[in-house]
């Protein structure tokens, strides 16, 4: 994959002019991001915190939407946040999977993690790569991995082009698991309140998932990171969950949102621990 150097300088001084755009959605990235934090090494909450632009805050959460906003300048990156798969296949493989619209290989997601993780192992060096971005890059292509419809069927463009009603307000699907499952749980559920959800996710880490996080954050063969595995776990999630019993013009309720909700929980669980797993490899 080609590796573009942008001035970090630059491409922040555009993030407050750009209007608000969503990937997981705004609160999706930021629990994503939020659990990984609380996971963090001392080394590496060390390297976070030194790499973090200063109006972060040391709040890696605050940003982890970032990509998502530049990419409507740096045209680029648009391809790097999703890796469509062969309708109704319900598999990922690299090497079919990860190109983009040209057919360049390793410009996905998947590739995308595995090329912003080989910059950051190049902290405390003398680098050509701008570490800043690629943490924030890496951060926020870990959570889109995770969500089942951006590695969704070609046909329809991870489910952007499949119409339905997200109760009484048209939408389409990929947006209800970018954005609607996650805010009406959190409207229905936690006040509205995005901690309060955090919260409720992180205890279930603890306690209701605790015996599957460690084979969440081992890799095979000791690698850094192992995106492969989790844009695989993506497109079954999609298939089984997402896709099933939303066709196009359905109306989608109470009946699919709240037993597609777990799926969501977990997703933005696992995404946590594996970004947190990632980074703490990185920084030793």
């Amino acid at each position: 994959m080609k590796c573009h150097k942008i001035q970090l300088l630059v491409t922040l001084s555009f993030i407050l002019l750009l209007p608000n755009t969503k990937g997981w959605g705004e609160d999706g990235h930021a629990i994503v991001c939020r659990i990984a934090q609380s996971r963090l090494s001392d080394s590496a909450a060390e390297a976070v915190k030194n790499l973090l632009p200063k109006y972060a805050q040391n709040d890696l959460g605050s940003v982890c939407s970032w990509a998502d906003r530049v990419r409507f300048y740096l045209h680029w990156s648009a391809a790097l946040h999703f890796a469509d798969t062969p309708d109704n296949l319900c598999n990922f493989q690299y090497d079919r999977d990860c190109k983009d619209q040209d057919g360049e290989k390793g410009r996905c997601v998947v590739g995308a993690i595995k090329n912003y993780t080989d910059q950051l192992l190049d902290y405390g060096k003398n680098t050509q790569y701008n570490l800043t971005q690629a943490l924030l890059f890496l951060s926020h292509f870990m959570g889109d991995v995770h969500q089942p419809l951006h590695v969704g069927f070609t046909s329809d463009k991870g489910a952007n082009l499949i119409n339905i009603h997200w109760y009484r307000r048209k939408q389409n699907l990929h947006h209800v698991w970018d954005v609607n499952i996650i805010e009406t749980a959190e409207e229905r559920f936690y006040d509205s309140d995005i901690n309060s959800f955090t919260k409720a996710i992180q205890e279930n880490i603890t306690k209701t998932w605790s015996d599957q996080v460690p084979e969440w954050e081992t890799c095979n063969s000791k690698e850094t990171t192992c995106p492969d595995i989790y844009a695989s776990e993506g497109i079954e999630a999609a298939c089984k969950w997402a896709y099933k019993g939303a066709p196009e013009g359905s109306v989608l309720e109470d009946n699919y949102f709240l037993s597609r909700l777990p799926e969501v929980s977990l997703r933005l669980a696992q995404g946590g621990v594996r970004l947190a797993a990632t980074l703490n490899r990185i920084f030793g």
